[in-house]
């Protein structure tokens, strides 16, 4: 079992800065994919990044690609995502997520956190 906890949103004005995270408890995460979802009202929740601890990859979806940065620290078991030049179409709230493989689909992330919510005013 992996308990997360997010934290780090906010209101914020567009063009600013936030860093989210992501604690892990339980089972270390070095052993799991994570990744950061949003969902905004009405929409589905998508994936805007992820890392492989194992490989070291990462992905970042394409209207994030740029602006944030997902990084983590084993020793915390914390991983963070760094997001920059927030757009009022990043509002939603972000979740982070652990699965077994570096993918896209919230469904294939076994564990989630509580979520916290991202607000950039234009």
């Amino acid at each position: 079992q992996v308990q997360l906890v997010n934290s780090g949103g906010g209101l914020v004005q567009a063009g600013d800065s936030l860093r989210l995270s992501c604690v892990a408890s339980g089972r270390t995460f070095s052993t799991y994919a994570m990744g950061w979802f949003r969902q905004a009202p009405g929409k589905e929740r998508e994936c805007v990044a992820g890392i492989n601890w194992s490989g070291g990859s990462t992905y970042y979806s394409d209207p994030v690609k740029g602006r944030f940065t997902i990084s983590g620290d084993n020793a915390k078991n914390t991983v963070y995502l760094e997001m920059k030049n927030l757009k009022p179409e990043d509002t939603a709230v972000y979740y982070c997520a652990a699965g077994r493989d570096l993918v896209v689909s919230p469904t294939e992330y076994d564990y989630w956190g509580q979520g916290t919510q991202v607000t950039v005013s234009s």
